[in-house]
């Protein structure tokens, strides 16, 4: 039984406490995640809680900046483009910063990890409230992706040390969703944040966040880690390589839709640059005997369709992100309006995780897969109908239908991925976190560079078709300019200068129109790209019967039971 919370010191080996000693079932996983003792229900519950503060702090982190982005643009007296540098500098350092810090862990321990991860993140919430300039902002994003990063590590070792042995996948599960509620959440508390004061308020909400979530880490740490020297002098080579062609991509991502793909040369440089550092990178550790990222296990059947299906899958999701709150956007809805949307949202992704965890199935891990993405086809086409009269009731159904497949497809993923990995070796977890990170996070990039791209190329084509039916010999054109004119009869007595203002009027409600229609078409894309991929889906399970293949997950709990009873079974592992 364990006594108390803490554990002990930390040395090169495992550090015991002097209450309980840790059998050899109840070892690390791998060197730099906690040990795995069965805690008592009350410790779970705390476990869980500090768990839930920090997936909750470490997403709002961003989400705070991204929904808010036209108001920190405005604040900060930014253009659209150095406003996208906001949340294109969190993405380039949160996406590459685990290619160092899972080895980090490894090397120096859990605990030295925590402090320096909490303490950076509160550092930076408070450098936000600070300072206000452009460059310095960016730097504060970067910082704060690099700590995020950390962050999503904790919240999955918090949840699966709130679980019974047998349910440790079920942590996982909660671990790496509960993070994904921020950015509902974060539309349905910021209005409220931004009418008791300015933006500062956002970062005193994070601000405070922090805290308790240091206070919490303090008063419930992590079972002690074992260490092992894990660096190697070309794991440098390979982040000096790969990290700049990362970070050269997502700015193409963010930049290219905004500046446009192609009117702007340095978008094609940093392109053609990402490619080949990113190409450099990987005939690096190709070439490696101990590769930080193991290019042939990644490039193995079973892995490379996950990473494919979950980086399609964040793309498919982005008609959420971008899709219906841009709609709302165009018709005059603004975060205040969306409350009620948002928190239906949050409710709906709960019950997705809820169903992911208990109707989890060991032998069929990728059915829910397939059902969230049929339900992501399902929601497109529902939404694909929307006209200047929708408003965010009609999204009620629709929203949470995607907000339920989003998690329920998300904690599948990982499941799936973590086990793969584990089978594999611990060598390869590296690998697997490396590259899921950025399936979900680069996948969300393309995903709205994609459909982004789309609806503005769609808006000049319903635009061109509006403009050219409108005729000022048509009577109801007539009309309508006239209904324009009397807007502003009020204010300009100039009966030419009414006219224009009449016209002025008429252009601005086509120019809604075409946007409109250009997001039904998004809308209809993401519905028939959804079943293709539904129907992939389907095809993929159907192969995997009639190969015989067994489920990862079994094959996983298999060998933990094997290797628990082995650990029994010696005079050491009784106790």
């Amino acid at each position: 039984m364990l006594h108390g919370n803490k554990w002990g010191g930390q040395s090169g080996r495992m550090a015991r406490s002097p209450d309980y000693v840790f059998q050899p079932h109840e070892r690390p996983t791998l060197p730099g995640s906690p040990a795995n003792p069965e805690h008592p229900a009350r410790r779970r519950i705390g476990y869980f809680l500090v768990g839930a503060l920090i997936g909750i702090t470490g997403g709002l982190g961003n989400a705070l900046i991204t929904v808010n982005l036209n108001f920190a643009q405005g604040t900060l007296g930014l253009y659209s483009d150095e406003a996208a540098w906001l949340t294109a500098a969190y993405f380039m350092t949160n996406v590459t910063a685990n290619l160092l810090l899972v080895k980090y862990r490894q090397q120096f321990g859990l605990q030295p990890f925590v402090r320096y991860i909490l303490g950076a993140y509160a550092l930076t919430t408070l450098m936000h409230l600070a300072l206000h300039g452009f460059w310095s902002s960016v730097a504060v994003r970067a910082m704060s992706g690099i700590a995020a990063s950390g962050l999503s590590t904790l919240t999955i070792l918090y949840f699966m040390q709130a679980m019974p042995p047998a349910r440790r996948m079920a942590g996982i599960m909660i671990g790496i969703s509960v993070p994904q509620l921020a950015t509902p959440l974060a539309r349905a508390l910021s209005p409220r944040l931004l009418d008791w004061g300015d933006w500062h308020m956002l970062y005193w909400l994070e601000l405070g966040l922090a805290m308790a979530m240091l206070a919490a880490v303090m008063a419930m740490p992590l079972p002690p880690s074992e260490r092992t020297k894990a660096f190697e002098k070309y794991d440098f080579l390979t982040f000096a390589l790969l990290a700049p062609g990362l970070w050269l991509l997502i700015a193409v991502l963010s930049e290219g839709r905004i500046e446009w793909w192609t009117d702007r040369a340095w978008i094609g440089w940093a392109l053609a640059a990402a490619l080949a550092l990113i190409a450099a990178a990987l005939i690096v550790e190709h070439r490696r005997a101990d590769p930080l990222i193991n290019t042939r296990w990644l490039g193995s059947r079973e892995i490379a369709r996950l990473m494919i299906v979950a980086a399609s899958v964040r793309v498919l999701l982005s008609e959420q992100a971008f899709g219906s709150v841009g709609l709302l956007s165009v018709v005059g809805m603004l975060n205040d309006q969306m409350i009620g949307l948002n928190l239906i949202i949050v409710i709906a992704s709960l019950a997705g995780l809820a169903t992911a965890v208990f109707t989890f199935r060991p032998q069929d891990v990728a059915r829910p897969i397939g059902f969230a993405v049929g339900l992501i086809a399902i929601a497109a086409f529902m939404d694909a109908e929307a006209t200047n009269l929708t408003r965010p009731a009609n999204f009620y159904l629709s929203q949470a239908l995607i907000g339920f497949a989003s998690l329920l497809f998300l904690a599948q993923a990982m499941v799936i991925g973590i086990s793969r990995t584990l089978l594999a070796g611990p060598k390869h977890y590296i690998s697997f976190a490396v590259l899921f990170n950025i399936s979900q996070s680069v996948g969300g990039l393309v995903g709205n560079a994609l459909l982004g791209t789309f609806q503005v190329l769609r808006e000049k084509y319903h635009s061109h078709e509006l403009t050219q039916a409108v005729v000022l010999t048509d009577p109801l054109v007539a009309a309508r300019i006239r209904a324009g004119s009397n807007v502003v009869a009020g204010a300009v007595g100039d009966p030419a200068l009414r006219g224009a203002e009449g016209s002025v009027l008429l252009a601005q409600q086509i120019a809604r129109e075409a946007n409109i229609l250009a997001y039904n078409d998004v809308f209809l894309l993401v519905g028939m790209l959804a079943v293709l991929a539904t129907l992939w889906a389907v095809a993929i399970r159907i192969g995997i019967r009639r190969r015989g293949e067994v489920s990862p997950v079994v094959l996983l709990q298999e060998k933990m039971m094997q290797a628990q009873a082995q650990a029994q079974a010696t005079p050491g592992g009784k106790g």
